[in-house]
């Protein structure tokens, strides 16, 4: 074992793991961190239970085991990210603000020796931190209480009619930059499961998918996270809250235990999950330390 769980459970102050990003607080166990380390002597290798290996063969992030800081009253994990030029990320466990700097140290220098692109400091908080930024992770929990089916316009994408099918690709590629474009790319490759999609007047205008459920660390049944969107002009309807619905609904009945959200501090996801009663697990919070200039 190279992680003690006494000196680190103190300093989790929210569900994070390095690679594998929010995990339901009954995973947070010290093999977790530990199947961390093992996945990266593999080389690339997934472990069974990581939700990216949805979207591909190979894991993009591993851990840089050899420069792993494990002390009493921190641990510093540092990843690296090898889509694109390179990414080194430090995450920073720890009560002491003074961890930060640390992180960053240590991100910085490390991002020079494997010349990556830049270098960020990952730090979670917990649920009681005021004034948070970055993301924060909630729960939602489908043992404790119905998720009745909201009805209104919404079906999987392939149960409307044709004429409403074919309006998805643009309303994809004009909601590109909410990952629209890349999960319809996944629906004509059949690489992952059904879609929900809102329509109005004939016109695709909103969508949450894909919907599939699988098993965490330990078993249980995790509907996992969708990407999802709504046309600018077509909000303030409720059309999101209604797909948002649908998705839970659709997860209840296909037998997921709960699912893990990340949301945006305060922007429109932030606040319908809230809305809706999601639990807060703490937060993520993540800065730039170091970026690279390009040579001439």
């Amino acid at each position: 074992m190279f992680f003690r769980w006494d000196w680190l459970r103190p300093v989790l102050t929210a569900p994070i793991v390095p690679t594998l990003g929010p995990v339901h607080p009954h995973t947070l166990t010290v093999d977790l961190f530990e199947d961390t380390l093992r996945a990266a002597a593999a080389d690339r290798a997934f472990l069974h239970y990581d939700k990216d290996r949805r979207w591909s063969r190979e894991k993009d992030e591993t851990v840089l085991r050899g420069d792993v800081v494990h002390q009493p009253d921190h641990t510093l994990i540092p990843t690296l990210t090898r889509h694109g030029r390179g990414t080194v990320k430090v995450f920073a466990y720890g009560h002491r603000d003074s961890v930060v700097d640390e992180a960053a140290e240590l991100a910085a220098k490390l991002a020079v020796m494997h010349d990556a692109l830049s270098a960020r400091v990952v730090r979670p908080l917990g649920p009681e931190t005021e004034f948070p930024r970055g993301t924060r992770i909630q729960l939602q929990d489908f043992t404790a209480g119905p998720c009745p089916d909201p009805g209104g316009p919404v079906r999987p994408v392939t149960d409307w009619p044709v004429a409403v099918q074919e309006t998805f690709a643009p309303f994809a590629s004009a909601m590109a930059a909410d990952g629209l474009a890349f999960l319809h790319r996944q629906m004509q490759a059949g690489r992952c499961g059904p879609v929900l999609a809102a329509a109005v007047d004939g016109r695709i205008v909103g969508a949450i998918g894909p919907m599939e459920v699988r098993h965490d660390a330990i078993g249980c049944p995790q509907l996992m996270p969708q990407y999802f969107a709504v046309l600018p002009e077509a909000r303030g309807q409720g059309l999101g809250r209604v797909l948002w619905r649908a998705a839970m609904h659709w997860g209840q009945s296909h037998g997921a235990a709960y699912q893990l959200l990340q949301t945006e501090v305060g922007g429109p996801s932030d606040r319908l999950c809230q809305s809706e009663g999601l639990v807060s697990l703490g937060f993520s919070h993540s800065t730039q330390v170091w970026a690279r200039r390009d040579r001439a």
